[in-house]
């Protein structure tokens, strides 16, 4: 198809992955966002689209080629013979975004989906698609260089798929999101990040004989300046009034660790998870300034959202497993 301007993503993976449960939450999202929102279903085996004796069964099974119904609410269309997923996208061409379960061999681009459920298999190698959805996100990032999703985080499995992006323009100029239309609401996030230390270096923070000073209260007060300036950082983000800002560090002392998390609330029309993720990156920083004279390979490590609430897309909850 020539100047399809559709976003078209397949979903591919054995039965039981959790592909139509993953279709079935992007599509409100996909809506409420404007797009129109097209699905197309394969399915290996035979099945009956309308029950034996119904009008329009028997019109099938008299040789009609094409048979169509209509109530006040619905209708469908039913031909005789196997329809193409070219066929099928033609009856879609109205569409913003097309996804389509199955179809694991066309050439379409393509998510992966799986699950412990399945043994974590996909049906083809994961370099055949252009990301992996799954409920174990540690086990392929490591081996793959796709971009991989939590299945639960339905909004950046959402983003990646979007055409035209909302933080851009019809002429590819970015913009800040207008937000006047969404509803004021209770909005939380939490997220989470470690700092990776050396055991030399973490007897000086635990002991407090890092020069510079206390390194766990000069990173929290960080952090908490961080969630305050992320509109100052992140091009996009609105500046929000933020109701509270709870930074946490605790040392971890079977990992040498630094482990950071933050949580931060507001009651605004737009959520605070880049509040969250900055202040425990910011935090992150504050401990490796705080002690890079003594060690320069320190790691920052698991910056991510950990949960959020509020907001047209529901709350979220990473899988911890």
């Amino acid at each position: 198809m020539t100047d399809d301007k559709r976003t078209i993503i397949g979903f591919s993976g054995f039965s039981g992955s959790g592909k139509t449960t993953l279709i079935e939450k992007l599509i409100p999202v996909f809506k409420s966002s404007g797009f129109k929102v097209a699905v197309i279903k394969h399915d290996a085996h035979d099945f009956e689209i309308d029950r034996e004796g119904k009008d329009t069964y028997r019109f099938r099974e008299a040789g009609a080629d094409c048979v169509c119904i209509s109530s006040a609410s619905k209708s469908a269309t039913m031909s005789k013979g196997a329809s193409t997923l070219d066929e099928l996208l033609e009856e879609c061409r109205d569409a913003d975004i097309v996804l389509v379960e199955g179809y694991r061999d066309s050439s379409i681009t393509k998510i992966g989906v799986t699950a412990k459920s399945t043994g974590y298999e996909l049906p083809g190698p994961v370099e055949s698609y252009s990301a992996i959805v799954t409920d174990n996100v540690s086990g392929f990032t490591l081996s793959s260089g796709v971009p991989v999703f939590d299945r639960n985080d339905v909004d950046a499995v959402s983003k990646w798929i979007a055409p035209g992006f909302t933080h851009f323009d019809d002429e590819g100029n970015a913009r800040m999101v207008t937000v006047a239309d969404k509803g004021i609401t209770r909005r939380t996030a939490k997220a989470g990040a470690r700092v990776l230390v050396n055991d030399h270096t973490f007897e000086l923070i635990k002991q407090g004989k890092i020069k510079k000073g206390d390194v766990l209260t000069v990173a929290q007060v960080a952090g908490i300046m961080g969630a305050k300036r992320t509109p100052d950082l992140i091009p996009m983000c609105h500046p929000l009034i933020i109701d509270g800002a709870d930074v946490r560090l605790r040392l971890n002392e079977e990992d040498k660790a630094v482990e950071i998390e933050a949580q931060i609330t507001c009651t605004g029309r737009t959520g605070v998870e880049m509040e969250a993720i900055t202040a425990c990156s910011v935090a992150a920083m504050t401990v490796y300034d705080m002690c890079k004279a003594v060690q320069r390979d320190i790691v920052l490590t698991d910056i991510c959202l950990l949960s959020k609430s509020g907001g047209i897309h529901g709350d979220y909850e990473r899988n911890k497993t």
